[in-house]
């Protein structure tokens, strides 16, 4: 989904019926490939079929809405009434402030995102003689366990490796 070349944003007709044709793909979508979108940050534009009116911002208005009626709310009521009381005169305000505050989170989550991945590559890098290490003693107690095993159902007819040693060291003796 996201191969966007141009620059225009993809156009998502919206009609009567309540279904949406992105005439990017030449397919119906929903709200959740929009939100997709979204999430992939390829521009879009919704638009009612018939009128032309932009819908954008209530089609991302419903997915707000559906994420918080799913799960864990971001918004509680408090917050909801808070910024309900802004409208008004201090509007253009407070939609600034949210704006910039959402992208410094966005941001700094990017930054944290791409250190994190660096540190996780460095440990890993760093921790490679330690795996090494930890692999081999495994595998020296794994085949432990099985000759340990061997030696139990050695009991039962199939020889024990103990039994087997002894087996060859009287054999060589008789050898020699």
């Amino acid at each position: 989904m996201s191969d966007n070349n141009n620059s225009q944003p993809r156009l998502i007709r919206k009609y009567a019926n309540r279904r949406m044709y992105d005439t990017h793909t030449s397919t119906h979508v929903n709200v959740n490939d929009i939100r997709q979108l979204v999430i992939d940050e390829i521009p879009f534009q919704v638009v009612d079929a018939k009128s032309g009116e932009d819908l954008t911002r209530s089609i991302l208005l419903q997915i707000i809405q559906e994420a918080e009626n799913d799960g864990e709310p971001i918004f509680s009521s408090d917050m909801l009434k808070g910024i309900i009381r802004f409208y008004g005169p201090l509007q253009g305000m407070l939609g600034s402030y949210l704006e910039q505050s959402i992208q410094t989170v966005v941001d700094l989550q990017t930054k944290a995102t791409a250190q994190t991945s660096q540190a996780w590559s460095d440990f890993i890098h760093k921790q490679s003689p330690v795996t090494g290490d930890l692999m081999k003693d495994y595998m020296e107690q794994s085949k432990k366990l099985y000759q340990s095993t061997q030696s139990l159902f050695g009991l039962f007819g199939a020889p024990s490796p103990a039994k087997s040693e002894d087996a060859k060291t009287k054999k060589d003796d008789e050898a020699t």
